[in-house]
């Protein structure tokens, strides 16, 4: 991974975004720094895409301001486009034309000098090049549009579920070719519901739920968060005050309800005063497990309705 810098490559302020009654983003504030890769989590349906059209200008917000590569991304989006490079997650390409047309106009569009043949090379398309891009599959389609992306060695990659259509090796050369850009200088805006993928290339991670951001931390952070144990106990009611008891205790993290079963992520050392919390609050404990903790496990918990 290369070094940031503290200026901010994104940098959303106090951004909402409704849709009549709907309220896709509330008060949503954060910043990527430039030259780190920055993992955008969350379940379907949390706002990410809709994040990432605001970055492009697709939509515009409600209120609060977004800026992308130090340009307010309404009023000078063209300067914002012709620095960076998208993969979105739904979008098509041109039947009729070649692998190699696709590049081609991607190369023509940003007025580059790059040779498109290195690029469909570069994310495994060079036999195809020559094939209509309507008889692609979804991977080769993917691909394509990845490389359509890297044309011109943007500075900013806003990549939207990279590798929803990818195979296992596909995956891989995705998560090569982000660490390569990132060594090269670019800021990687990676945003995906599969935890995975994330983990396995990011510096910095931000969980969106429910249009509000739950958690903005670097990865070696949260990593050191999942040294936890998480311990699920099942009690026959949740007297009143008891959650909060719990989440006070030194070595809780976090703290889920799904009815009467509680999944808590604290210290090995906290597990005793969890247990006595809830009886001295007049739960009766019916079972209880613990585990190892995960990052697979503290997503779950960020992401739960009832967090």
């Amino acid at each position: 991974m290369v070094s940031t810098s503290d200026e901010a490559a994104i940098s959303l302020d106090n951004v909402t975004k409704r849709y009549g009654d709907i309220v896709a983003l509330s008060e949503l504030s954060f910043s990527v720094r430039r030259g780190e890769i920055f993992g955008f989590l969350g379940p379907n349906g949390a706002g990410k895409t809709t994040v990432i059209n605001l970055l492009l200008n697709f939509i515009r917000p409600t209120t609060g301001t977004v800026r992308v590569l130090g340009h307010d991304a309404q009023r000078e989006s063209p300067q914002i486009r012709s620095q960076t490079g998208i993969l979105p997650e739904h979008s098509g390409v041109y039947d009729q034309l070649t692998g190699y047309e696709h590049v081609e106009f991607a190369v023509e569009s940003k007025n580059v000098d790059d040779d498109p043949s290195k690029i469909l090379e570069r994310v495994g398309l060079v036999e195809a090049a020559d094939r209509k891009a309507g008889s692609y599959s979804k991977g080769m389609t993917q691909r394509l549009l990845l490389g359509m992306a890297l044309v011109g060695s943007p500075d900013l990659l806003i990549l939207d579920e990279p590798t929803s259509a990818l195979d296992p090796r596909g995956a891989r050369m995705v998560r090569e070719i982000v660490t390569e850009e990132n060594n090269r200088g670019a800021t990687v805006f990676f945003s995906s519901h599969i935890l995975s993928q994330v983990e396995a290339v990011c510096d910095h991670v931000g969980i969106l739920r429910d249009g509000s951001l739950v958690v903005d931390d670097t990865l070696d952070r949260l990593r050191e968060e999942t040294a936890d144990t998480t311990l699920t106990v099942n009690v026959d009611s949740i007297p009143d005050g008891a959650l909060e008891s719990v989440r006070q205790l030194s070595g809780v993290s976090t703290l889920a309800a799904d009815g009467t079963t509680l999944t808590v992520s604290c210290a090995d050392t906290a597990e005793t005063a969890v247990l006595n919390t809830l009886e001295e609050a007049g739960a009766s404990l019916e079972s209880f497990t613990n585990e190892n903790g995960s990052l697979e496990n503290l997503f779950m918990a960020y992401t739960e309705e009832n967090l």
